[in-house]
């Protein structure tokens, strides 16, 4: 297999198109990711052919949407390698997902009881474990990051005691572009009994991930990051953690009978997709990763680290630009502050250039209080950029800091 990031392009309809009269440079991906016509068509050929609702009806409309939406589960478990199709449950994203686990988990949960969080975790990770401290009074306890945007390993390990009853990690930091080493931090808590969650969103973009291999026991992520769209996720469960929790939403689809006095519950992941399901983005989803499947992904590795490589060497010796985030092996995100500007203000002159950036806390206030300051901008780099953006986006940043000297 092979990778060549211009064939890829055309690809991506949206691509062509031009913002402010010059050539549009995405850089945002981060937050979501541009769709290729294998997800566009996927869903138009549904909406248009056999769209119906799934698991209840005998029709043929019916039976080739709910084939189709099963055939998507399938997909995704391959594609993260899980043991059955049956240990993923769509959610409405990897926000949902999260909070899926927190609310079950947390009916189980006593005052005193711990959770482990790290301060480069994104709020998704953060807010819903801070309801069962609200509620619960269960204790948050945050792993440290240090100056370059690693984990702190000695400080998590200290962290896990006889009251911790879930560890809740980013597999890799939206905004460092830190890659946590995934399998050592669920080594440490299996070793005290202590199940892990890793957020997946960034990681599942750009590393192959093996949920069997890493042994994890729930991995949240989002389609449309990951060149899928919007309105659903996932939650990768193991089959005996999945079994042993409690609904999270109430309603039809999920039951396995009921009555005037009592309900039963379906088996998962039924059970935890109650109501009518984002169908046509479940169908997305499964073709986004089946189109990913047919990349190499080693190359396209290489490719996205190549492109932060180009910007880090051009912007080489500038002491105007402070960048936040430079761990060792990290992934293709460039956070960074331009002295003497905000944020905000570096993103909108960088879109006149037709470059979009992000600009702002990223969702991940924490992190920002962490390295002092109240935003940051984020360049972020996927399979469709190339080195000739990446170059106009170091052009285009040292043009916007003349705007303020």
């Amino acid at each position: 297999m092979s990778f060549d990031p211009e064939t890829v392009r055309q690809e991506f309809p949206i691509l062509k198109r031009e913002v402010n009269g010059r050539p549009l440079v995405y850089l945002d991906s981060a937050a979501s990711a541009q769709k290729p016509r294998a997800v566009i068509e996927a869903m138009r050929r549904v909406m248009e052919t056999s769209y119906a609702n799934v698991h209840r009806g005998l029709h043929t409309l019916a039976n080739e949407t709910t084939d189709a939406y099963e055939r998507a589960r399938a997909s995704v478990a391959r594609f993260i390698n899980a043991a059955s199709p049956n240990e993923i449950v769509f959610t409405k994203g990897g926000t949902e997902a999260i909070n899926l686990v927190a609310s079950s988990i947390g009916l189980g949960l006593q005052a005193g009881d711990e959770i482990v969080l790290s301060e480069m975790e994104h709020h998704a990770n953060i807010v819903p474990w801070h309801f069962l401290r609200e509620r619960q009074g269960v204790v948050l306890k945050f792993v440290p990051v240090t100056d370059d945007g690693r984990l702190d390993l000695e400080a998590y390990g200290e962290m896990i005691g006889p009251r911790t009853r879930m560890v809740a990690l980013s597999h890799m930091s939206n905004v460092l572009g830190t890659v946590n080493p995934a399998r050592e931090i669920i080594e440490m808590a299996h070793a005290a009994g202590v199940p892990v969650l890793l957020d997946g969103c960034q990681a599942i973009v750009h590393l192959p991930i093996d949920v069997q291999a890493l042994d994890v026991d729930f991995y949240a992520f989002s389609s449309h990051k990951l060149y899928g769209p919007t309105g659903i996720g996932v939650l990768y469960g193991k089959a005996d953690r999945l079994q042993a929790l409690a609904p999270y939403q109430g309603g039809g689809e999920m039951i396995g009978s009921v009555s005037l006095d009592e309900i039963t519950y379906a088996d998962p992941p039924h059970r935890f997709e109650a109501g009518t399901p984002a169908i046509v983005e479940a169908i997305g989803l499964g073709a986004a990763v089946e189109w990913l499947e047919g990349l190499d992904r080693e190359a396209v590795a290489r490719h996205e680290h190549a492109l932060y490589d180009r910007v880090i060497e051009g912007l080489n010796g500038v002491n105007w630009l402070k960048p936040i985030g430079q761990a060792p092996g990290k992934g293709a995100i460039f956070s960074f502050n331009v002295e003497g500007a905000h944020a905000h203000d570096i993103a909108q002159i960088l879109d006149r250039y037709g470059i979009a950036v992000r600009a702002g806390t990223h969702c991940a206030e924490p992190l920002m209080r962490r390295f002092g300051v109240t935003s940051s901008a984020r360049a972020s780099f996927a399979l469709y950029n190339t080195l000739d953006e990446a170059d106009s986006f170091v052009d285009a940043l040292g043009r916007a800091r003349s705007f303020f000297t």
